[in-house]
């Protein structure tokens, strides 16, 4: 447990401030071409209704260069590159997930969730205040790390 927060506090150290997707370790502008590692992410619905599940859901994916991928670096459990892709998804990675309250300047720690092997990952959590989620990877020795955030307002209760 220590060290999932651990992981969310050096996780939150790294300042998103891109809606949707952020590519580079610096994670700015999304459609920079200077990362290797991508993250995207959701939350929904948007709005949510108090108390009523929200969904996260994303894809770890990293950069199909040939120097990259086929050449220096072995990237494991990632799928293969095609001609007409310019991105990979990695499978069996730790995506962290943080929540923001607004008008508060802490990350929470939520939960850790893994990408399947095709990338993706999900997980539902209860929606009761706005605010913003972040989705975080990490990185290892070989891949960069990346993160997204999306802001979602939280509706009073469903009648």
């Amino acid at each position: 447990m220590m060290r999932r927060l651990a992981a969310g506090l050096a996780a939150a150290a790294l300042g998103v401030t891109v809606a949707g997707v952020a590519a580079s370790p610096a994670l700015a502008d999304p459609g920079a071409d200077d990362g290797h590692t991508q993250l995207t992410f959701d939350a929904s619905p948007e709005p949510a209704w108090r108390g009523k599940p929200l969904t996260l859901t994303g894809k770890l994916s990293v950069r199909c260069d040939d120097d990259y991928i086929d050449g220096f670096v072995s990237v494991h459990h990632a799928d293969y590159c095609r001609d007409s892709e310019a991105w990979h998804r990695l499978g069996r990675k730790r995506i962290v997930i943080l929540f923001q309250p607004a008008r508060s300047g802490r990350w929470e720690y939520v939960e850790t969730v893994r990408t399947s092997h095709k990338g993706y990952f999900h997980t539902k959590v209860p929606a009761y205040t706005s605010g913003t989620w972040r989705a975080v990877f990490e990185g290892d020795r070989r891949l960069e790390p990346a993160g997204a955030t999306d802001w979602v307002k939280v509706i009073g209760h469903r009648r």
